[in-house]
């Protein structure tokens, strides 16, 4: 589907244009196999139509995390009769927080989940990227093999 989409018979097409294609091809096989038994198989089959937006995001969301952190810095210092404990649940609490929405960013419909669903989403994940990696190994390998000079 991917390379398809991307007419990969174009000879000018970069090797960031490749690396998309074989990309999207490859999720999407990886979806595909899985029925759309799982949130994130059904997440990436229903993003495989959608444009990839060019331009990324990087530089709002780092001066967003600059305005965070000063607010934070000036809040703490507000507080600072808070006992140890309380501080240290804080941070605890701050940090699982920010994990698991990192997490939900990388599962393709993690953002739609509950942390119950996100584990068992995560590594029914994790078993299909392994599988997926295995086979593009024993594909490069085989593409390897392939064009050797024969003897």
């Amino acid at each position: 589907m991917g390379l398809q989409r991307c007419k990969f018979s174009n000879k000018n097409m970069s090797i960031f244009e490749r690396k998309k294609a074989i990309k999207l091809s490859a999720d999407t096989a990886m979806a595909s196999a899985r029925k759309g038994l799982t949130c994130w198989s059904r997440a990436l089959i229903s993003n495989r139509d959608r444009p990839v937006p060019t331009t990324t995001r990087r530089a709002s969301s780092a001066c967003k995390k600059i305005v965070k952190r000063s607010r934070r810095i000036r809040r703490t210092a507000k507080c600072g009769a808070a006992r140890k404990g309380q501080i240290t649940r804080s941070i605890a609490q701050c940090l699982v927080r920010k994990r698991t929405q990192i997490l939900k960013s990388l599962i393709p419909g993690g953002e739609f989940m509950n942390e119950v669903c996100l584990i068992e989403e995560t590594l029914d994940y994790i078993t299909s990227l392994r599988v997926q990696v295995d086979v593009m190994r024993s594909l490069a390998s085989a593409s390897a093999r392939a064009s050797e000079p024969h003897n």
